[in-house]
């Protein structure tokens, strides 16, 4: 091939062998000034490699090569991308600056032949009549015939598009097995040489109105840049053939030609606005927004109420646009009374792959969308508005759902990180054999845990909710310093300082009952002095757990000193046989102020907790001691006789269980 002026006027390079780093850097960045080709950066990059072994600046010329060959290739996808929206935009201003359609679909049918350097290039529009795909423009077709295709709505790609309304490319197509050929059509490809081919939809109303093709005489995996401008470009030709068809009703009356031009300025806007939006998220994306950041970026470009939800249709992310105020999106609740229209919505869209409307709520809908993301649903999406989409909007706001689920992704594996670090550290703190306790406090002091300050150790069982999903919320919920905790053994572990453990108390309370429904039940031990003591308090929580389970204990968190004797006695007992123990031994007294409203078990605890003292019990419960005197006569001929010790320690023991479910069930 003749040498370019440019490069005949070359100084031919020194000698790698001979040159400096700062030589082949200056060289480097001549190759990218002048815009050379990857081959020219690949053959400096052979030259460095031939240098000795024993050159010391060898590694790092032949680093210096690369990073600039990266960088070359970095400006290349650049160009490629900036290529991609100015042909887009340039579609747009052609919406609005051509009426004459068949130039328009021409000029749209030579950008995406160009665009994605293919080798053919037609677009078809759907005669419904015929139940078929007629080519109505093409470009780089040998034969005549290929010009002339028609292709039936149940064959080849145009079968797939038309029954997903999606994109769908492929290799290879006339070895293609995923649908049914048309051998009229296969021939046609056969002789035009067609291997790789791609058709993307172009969607009016929810309908197919037509398809747009780009083929190789070569197979090829086009990149999901490619699809997407080819999708967009189709989204034009449908804008196109539509305004197309109102400029023609409109010739018989003024007013509809009217109607029809607005229709068109208004759908050039949203395509222009689609182009925008898709710039701006995926400009957010790439600096590494927030999920805040970007529900409250999707909100302005939609004028509605944004919220994210994780699986469990928790709210993880909210976001309204300037202005908007959404009573429905205030209202929303996970088992709320639009909850099953919400997952019947939520369903359909994993299904379908788009968004669905869920329901109507005081003049404002919500539309849905499930996040999709490595092996399974990441959350949803719901977007509040008090007027109808256009077609266009409805496009950015699926779009948006891909870059809330690279977020959610994201997030999800940090969170998965720090769950196995926290599982580990927990673990091994309860676990009998500790381990390096040097380790333990190192790994202790990155969540803020000082393992030298005396601890807290607390167990929750929880009803109805799976541990360690649970122990990722709580993880969001609960900004204590220093508080680590997990799921163990299918209960959820906590470990903080011993002087916060009031603080969780009270802070787990709150969550639990709204939450919960405080369906759950708890015990947190003694402060512990050591880290040594934890196993040992571990496996005494684990014994009072069940027992406050059987009780019928909910809502509240026991202490260990409350349960400690109680956990021993009753451990292995169910709770049958605990209720037939608190019958036998005060059945008759809570019987008793069951059927008339009175506090008889109250008081005989009180008085068996002041040391059988009836008159420092008169004065505790704040009465007089000849009514305290009367209490307890009708208490013995309830309970019977206590002056037995064995029978006094039965019915001291048998009311303090009873507090316990009384305080917390």
């Amino acid at each position: 091939m003749p040498s370019t002026s440019s490069e005949r006027n070359r100084t031919p390079a020194a000698s790698p062998h001979a040159q400096q780093p700062q030589e082949v850097a200056a060289e480097l960045l001549g190759l990218l000034h002048g815009n050379a080709g990857l081959h020219e950066f690949g053959k400096r990059l052979a030259a460095l490699e031939g240098l000795p072994d024993a050159l010391p600046e060898k590694n790092g010329l032949i680093e210096l090569a690369r990073m600039a060959m990266g960088l070359r290739n970095r400006l290349e996808q650049h160009e490629q991308r900036e290529r991609g929206m100015l042909a887009v935009i340039e579609s747009a201003q052609d919406l609005a600056g051509r009426l004459d359609l068949s130039e328009l679909l021409r000029a749209i049918v030579t950008r995406a032949r160009d665009l994605l350097r293919a080798h053919l290039c037609w677009l078809t529009i759907y005669d419904a009549e015929a139940g078929e795909f007629k080519v109505v423009v093409s470009e780089g077709a040998i034969a005549a015939r290929t010009g002339r295709m028609t292709a039936r709505r149940n064959l080849g790609v145009a079968g797939v598009v038309m029954s997903t309304r999606l994109p769908f490319a492929t290799p290879d197509y006339l070895h293609d097995n995923r649908f049914s050929h048309d051998p009229a059509l296969d021939d046609i490809f056969r002789d035009e040489g067609v291997a790789a081919l791609v058709g993307a939809p172009l969607i009016w109303d929810d309908a197919v109105i037509g398809l747009l093709f780009v083929a190789d005489r070569y197979h090829r995996t086009h990149t999901a840049l490619n699809v997407s401008i080819l999708c967009t470009l189709a989204t034009h030709a449908a804008v196109a053939i539509n305004n197309a068809k109102a400029f023609s009703d409109a010739q018989s009356a003024l007013e509809k030609a009217d109607a029809a031009r607005a229709e068109l300025e208004r759908h050039a806007s949203d395509v222009q606005g689609a182009v925008e939006a898709h710039e701006r998220l995926t400009s957010l994306l790439a600096r590494g927004a927030s999920l805040d950041e970007l529900c409250q970026s999707i909100a302005e470009l939609l004028q509605g109420c944004v919220l994210v939800l994780d699986e469990m249709h928790h709210v993880i992310g909210r976001a309204s646009a300037a202005g908007y105020a959404s009573e429905a999106a205030e209202a929303y609740a996970p088992h709320g009374p639009h909850s099953a229209a919400l997952t019947r919505a939520l369903r359909e869209s994993r299904r379908a792959g788009r968004s669905m409307l869920a329901y109507d709520s005081d003049g404002e809908q919500c539309r849905a969308i499930a996040v999709i993301g490595g092996e399974g649903v990441l959350g949803a999406i719901l977007l509040f508005r008090r007027h109808e989409m256009r077609d266009i909007s409805v496009r950015t706001f699926e779009r948006s759902s891909s870059v809330i689920g690279i977020v959610l992704l994201s997030q999800e594996r940090m969170e998965a990180s720090h769950s196995r670090d926290v599982s580990e550290l927990l673990r091994s703190l309860v676990s009998p054999r500790q381990g390096e306790h040097a380790l333990a406090r190192d790994r202790a002091s990155r969540h803020g845990l000082d393992l030298a300050q005396p601890l807290a150790l607390m167990l929750v069982e929880a009803d109805g909710h799976e541990p360690g999903f649970l122990a990722r919320r709580l993880r969001a919920g609960l900004a204590l310093p220093g508080l680590v905790l997990d799921e163990i053994d299918g209960l959820l572990a906590f470990v903080c300082a011993a002087e916060r453990a009031p603080a969780l108390q009270i802070a787990f309370a709150e969550i639990g009952r709204r939450d919960l429904a405080n369906a759950y039940r708890g015990v947190i031990s003694r402060p512990a002095r050591s880290v040594a003591e934890l196993p040992g308090l571990y496996a005494a929580l684990r014994r009072a757990l069940p027992v406050a389970g059987r009780l019928g204990m909910q809502g509240g968190i026991l202490g260990q000193n409350e349960l400690a004797l109680y956990s021993v006695l009753f451990e292995t007992q169910d709770r049958a046989s605990l209720a037939t123990f608190l019958d036998s031994t005060i059945g008759p007294v809570l019987q008793h102020d069951r059927r008339r409203g009175t506090t008889l078990a109250e008081t005989l605890l009180a008085y068996f907790d002041g040391g059988q003292n009836a008159r420092a019990t008169a004065a505790r419960l704040g009465i007089h001691v000849n009514t305290m005197r009367q209490r307890l006569t009708t208490l013995e001929t309830l309970a019977g006789p206590w002056n037995d010790s064995r029978r006094g320690l039965e019915i001291h023991v048998a009311l303090r269980l009873w507090r316990i479910g009384a305080d917390d069930g």
